[in-house]
């Protein structure tokens, strides 16, 4: 019998609950029953079918693809926002990170990105602008901007494949403290092209102060992830 906290929450709900469920034990990349069969073995309408798969692909629980169906999706990416990159923690979950450089040209520093870097409005700064993919798949739209003298830095990125360790191995700069502020935000137009998401996705909007070991910010960057691949975990010792 139904309880009266059970009768008092939506279908959908419900029933993204018992797709959960069902897909538990999957293996990434099953083929889950298509909305008939769902509604008909939960006695509920394509809609509230339809409705409850869309909250789980959004969440990054199924992946569906148009005229093949809907899948289990894979486990998202952990990124640990400590010291580490992004290839780092990839790297140490059996995945493949690369990067697909879009922009790496001198600008002029606009002033919200001159006051993070400890320069003058309008100095020239490095702009690092790179789709982040893990196992091919773009995960992560970047603009980094980088303070100080960084002679042949496109070249250098393209070679090391890290802009951290390009910085490291080729010019000295170690970040040693980072400070990150997460935010979400929607998916818009430069999403939807850069990042193979619907538009409205739910997406996380990290931006990073890096600082070196004398306490002169050396890179600002934006990055947007995807919600529905991406996890972050943030780690204190006490």
């Amino acid at each position: 019998m139904e309880t009266p906290a059970a009768a008092a929450l939506p279908k959908y709900y419900v029933l993204k609950e018992q797709i959960l469920a069902l897909i538990e034990d999957a293996a990434p990349g099953t083929l889950i029953p298509t909305e008939r069969a769902l509604a008909e073995q939960y006695g509920t309408s394509r809609t509230t079918v339809r409705q409850a798969i869309g909250e789980l692909v959004a969440e990054g629980r199924l992946d569906r693809t148009q005229g093949r169906g809907t899948f289990v999706a894979p486990p998202k990416v952990t990124h640990v926002r400590q010291l580490t990159s992004f290839s780092d923690d990839a790297a140490s979950q059996g995945l493949t990170a690369s990067a697909r450089i879009l922009d790496i040209s001198l600008v002029p520093a606009d002033p919200a990105t001159a006051r993070r870097l400890g320069v003058d409005a309008g100095t020239e700064v490095h702009r690092v602008e790179r789709i982040r993919l893990v196992n091919g798949e773009p995960l992560a739209h970047e603009t980094a901007f980088l303070a100080g003298s960084l002679p042949d830095l496109a070249h250098n990125v393209e070679i090391r494949g890290s802009l951290y360790s390009a910085l490291n191995e080729d010019y000295g700069i170690r970040i040693s403290e980072v400070e990150d502020t997460v935010e979400t935000k929607l998916a818009g137009p430069d999403e939807v092209r850069l990042l193979d998401v619907e538009m409205g996705a739910p997406m996380l909007l990290v931006h990073r102060l890096g600082i070196d070991a004398e306490a002169v910010p050396v890179e600002w960057t934006r990055s947007v992830f995807r919600g529905d691949r991406f996890r972050f975990v943030a780690r204190m010792r006490m």
